[in-house]
């Protein structure tokens, strides 16, 4: 399976939405270089699909790649369907998926926008096994599966 990286987010701090960035530097054991989750045990990046935005459009919000707090958002890939331990390359960078979806404590505003939140469900988290950049554009493989 191979799908596409279409935004690359960053934020200073934890619990808002992300910038678009052309590219990152992803490091081992860390996540994105400059990114509030950085360091965050096994949830050192987050992925979101484009696809699952889209749900959230069709409810009628203007929502965008990073405002889920999502570091990276792709196409073309099942993510909440690949078991954890799953390893995933972008180039030279391996990432090695650690969760599945996440609860969420508190409501945040997209939830009390549209009551409802694809994050929780379908957002995976991941781990750098193997670093380096990454760019918008770059393909994403599926290289291995449990």
């Amino acid at each position: 399976m191979v799908g596409e990286i279409v935004a690359v987010s960053i934020s200073e701090r934890k619990g808002e939405r992300k910038t678009n960035v052309p590219s990152a530097n992803l490091l081992v054991g860390l996540g994105l270089e400059g990114d509030g989750h950085a360091g965050f045990a096994h949830r050192q990046v987050s992925l979101l699909a484009i696809e699952s935005i889209e749900k959230m459009r069709q409810k009628g919000l203007d929502v965008h790649p990073g405002n889920f707090a999502e570091n990276l958002t792709t196409a073309g890939l099942d993510l909440p369907s690949l078991p954890i331990g799953t390893k995933l390359a972008i180039g030279e960078v391996v990432l090695e998926v650690s969760q599945i979806g996440k609860e969420c404590h508190t409501r945040c505003n997209i939830y009390y926008q549209a009551g409802d939140c694809v994050m929780p469900r379908e957002g995976i988290f991941a781990i750098v096994v193997s670093g380096g950049k990454i760019a918008t554009g770059d393909m994403i493989q599926v290289e291995y599966q449990v």
